[in-house]
């Protein structure tokens, strides 16, 4: 019997590196050699506060691998490719997976919540889910996938044109930072970063916000009439009242953190909401039809001419041995971090 390397959560903070056996390529499936997976923010949760949907589970969902092994009815893939992988495995046959709606799949499987994810030297999945990486792309890059698609699919569900004013709630996490870069590519005029920290705004200004803040106070004095179009990326219940707070007429606000409390809107702030028609709006995931979509399609094209930057937000990239005590960190916020990259075989395998 063939093991490997995994990291495996057995109940909530008890979190193992283990040897535990290798997947093995069924039917229609590759057993991939995990080049890079990130954290993502409910990872934290995940491992720390909530648990997953069962135990024990081998978590990590934001991945790019190399095919290691190709299972009986696969085409179109050769030992070595280097693929980005959907997290989400829609069921395809529920009704909004039947519109298209596939973010809205009310069946679906997932990597590192579901079923056994990235945190770890393999891991086994549906082939025709996976999308081949441009050649020359670097690994890591293609791990950060994900949380780019997500970005976009958000701003894809507001009026954002050449010109809009844009606040980022949480501008200097992976999702705000893309969130910035897709404003500009977009052609928004003003993008503000909004954050906690001088550290995460001196990223939003290398992603390319023409300012951030890291105060209420900051804020106040640049809202004027308010922003075209709010990106919530955070999850906290009150940013999610401040969004509204500083949104123009008729603006979008579009929500893709996730909270762990109840979030209230003041009565300030709800009296702005209607008086100026502002629009809320949910985002969940980051897919659209043909599977995954064109968010995914859109964010490798933008990544490999260099038009969407990644490695610069980078500011952790370990082993897996570094996986429990690194999450349970940035839970804990013990430590400055971005995007967090873990390599269960080395750099060596980066570098596509």
């Amino acid at each position: 019997m063939a093991t490997m390397k995994a990291v495996v959560m057995h109940g909530v903070g008890d979190i193992r590196l283990e040897e535990i056996e290798k997947p093995t390529a069924r039917p229609g499936e590759v057993v991939m050699k995990v080049a890079a997976c990130g954290v993502c923010g409910s990872d934290l949760d995940r491992m720390y506060k909530k648990g997953p949907h069962r135990l024990p589970l081998v978590t990590g969902h934001e991945f790019s691998a190399y095919i290691d092994e190709i299972g009986e009815g696969v085409d179109g893939f050769a030992i070595g490719d280097l693929v980005t992988a959907p997290p989400m495995l829609p069921c395809f046959e529920c009704e909004p997976c039947l519109q298209g709606h596939y973010s809205l799949c009310e069946n679906y499987d997932y990597y590192g919540s579901r079923r056994d994810g990235a945190y770890a030297e393999y891991v086994a999945g549906p082939a025709n889910l996976l999308l081949k990486v441009p050649a020359g792309l670097d690994a890591r890059a293609a791990a950060m996938v994900d949380p780019a698609a997500i970005a976009l699919h958000a701003i894809w569900r507001t009026k954002l044109t050449a010109g809009s004013r844009v606040a980022v709630m949480g501008g200097g996490g992976p999702i705000g930072l893309f969130s910035i870069q897709w404003a500009r590519i977009m052609g928004a005029t003003e993008i503000v970063s909004v954050d906690v920290s001088e550290e995460k705004s001196q990223l939003a200004l290398e992603a390319g916000a023409t300012s951030a803040v890291s105060s209420p106070e900051e804020l106040d004095r640049i809202v004027g009439a308010g922003f075209d179009v709010v990106i919530e990326t955070t999850g906290v219940p009150a940013v999610a009242d401040q969004s509204v707070g500083i949104a123009a007429r008729h603006a979008d606000v579009t929500l893709i953190g996730i909270p762990n409390a109840p979030v209230e809107i003041s009565a300030p702030n709800w009296a702005r909401l209607m008086r100026l028609e502002i629009s809320v709006r949910g985002s969940w995931n980051s897919f659209s039809a043909p599977f995954p979509g064109s968010e995914w399609t859109t964010t490798l094209d933008h990544m490999a001419n260099g038009n969407l930057k990644w490695e610069f937000m980078i500011t952790h990239e370990e082993p897996l041995e570094k996986v429990a005590d690194t999450i349970r960190a940035m839970y804990e916020r013990t430590i400055h971090s971005s995007k967090v990259l873990f390599l269960p075989h080395g750099p060596a395998l980066s570098v596509n």
